[in-house]
């Protein structure tokens, strides 16, 4: 069994092969091809909590084991742990363990990557993202690499954080202009964009109620649900597109405070494959938005990624 670290994990997952991986995968998921229930929650103490996440096709199995230490800031350690064990389905042969928290950070942005590509008809140029967290810049990098985006404004309560946040993005990417935005700035003058990304643990909505018709609105940050991104009355102004409608009846805050109609509510693998019309998802001339909550089917397809890297087949 290989053994790969956070950057062997990384390097192994490169964003053209892993959105490509994605579209599969979700498509083979809506129509049950890959089995993958709803992820294990089993409580470890008052803070903290052991994740196990399955998922079986017929060519490969992976499970991610997470452990959530919300107080391990004390002991120098991070609060989130784990790993993704890739086995053959057939034989169980184990082929790799793979650092969990890198693949969640890639498989998550790829996810957002698919999403663009799917809802938005043109290829984005420019983003805002709000937050200045790891998947936030996960997702900055993916832009960059995938899309070629090169304009992006970075919102956030703490401006020295998001200043920070603009330096150590433009120099990963010297060919970037970003800027950053004043949080209080969504409400009042928010500046045109192809894509608007939210990447926070918000109790509260931080994706403002007014947003282009032509801006693909997507939120990310959100796994609880008594976490929001998105404002009730934009969910209920426009088509919803989710990465794992389960997941999301349960994890989806911003969709079960809003309690949205679920009818209304689709998953990306149905549009992909046509069963969900993209016409439909055009109301009032406006791009839905887009939600995601993660999925072990996405596990699986950075699995199948990863194996596809010379020297990791056997």
């Amino acid at each position: 069994m290989h053994i790969l670290d956070a950057q062997q994990t990384a390097a192994a997952l490169p964003y053209a092969q892993l959105v490509d991986a994605l579209e599969t995968a979700a498509q083979e998921f809506a129509c049950g091809r890959i089995r993958a229930p709803e992820r294990q929650v089993v409580p470890i103490d008052a803070s903290s909590v052991l994740l196990g996440m399955p998922a079986i096709a017929d060519d490969l199995s992976v499970t991610k084991l997470i452990t959530v230490h919300a107080e391990n800031g004390r002991h120098n350690l991070p609060a989130i742990q784990g790993e993704v064990v890739a086995f053959d389905t057939h034989t169980g042969r184990r082929i790799a363990l793979m650092d969990g928290p890198t693949v969640t950070g890639r498989r998550t942005a790829a996810m957002t990557m698919l999403g663009i590509k799917t809802l938005l008809p043109r290829a984005p140029r420019s983003a805002l993202l709000i937050g200045t967290g790891v998947q936030a810049a996960a997702h900055a990098d993916a832009l960059v690499q995938y899309f070629g985006v090169s304009q992006f404004w970075i919102a956030a309560r703490d401006l020295a954080r998001t200043q920070a946040f603009c330096s150590a993005l433009c120099e990963r990417h010297p060919q970037v202009v970003a800027s950053p935005l004043p949080a209080a700035m969504l409400q009042q003058d928010l500046p045109h964009t192809d894509v608007l990304i939210a990447l926070t643990t918000s109790r509260t909505a931080v994706i403002p109620e007014q947003v282009a018709p032509d801006t693909l609105a997507i939120g990310v940050g959100a796994f609880k649900p008594d976490m929001v991104e998105f404002p009730a009355s934009l969910l209920h102004a426009r088509a919803i597109v989710v990465d794992d409608v389960g997941g999301a009846h349960y994890e989806a805050g911003d969709l079960i405070q809003a309690k949205v109609d679920w009818n209304r509510v689709a998953a990306i693998g149905d549009v992909l494959s046509g069963k969900v019309g993209r016409a439909t998802l055009d109301v009032n001339g406006a791009l839905p938005v887009f939600k995601t909550v993660g999925q072990a089917s996405w596990d699986l397809a950075a699995a199948r990624v990863m194996r596809a890297v010379p020297g990791l087949t056997h």
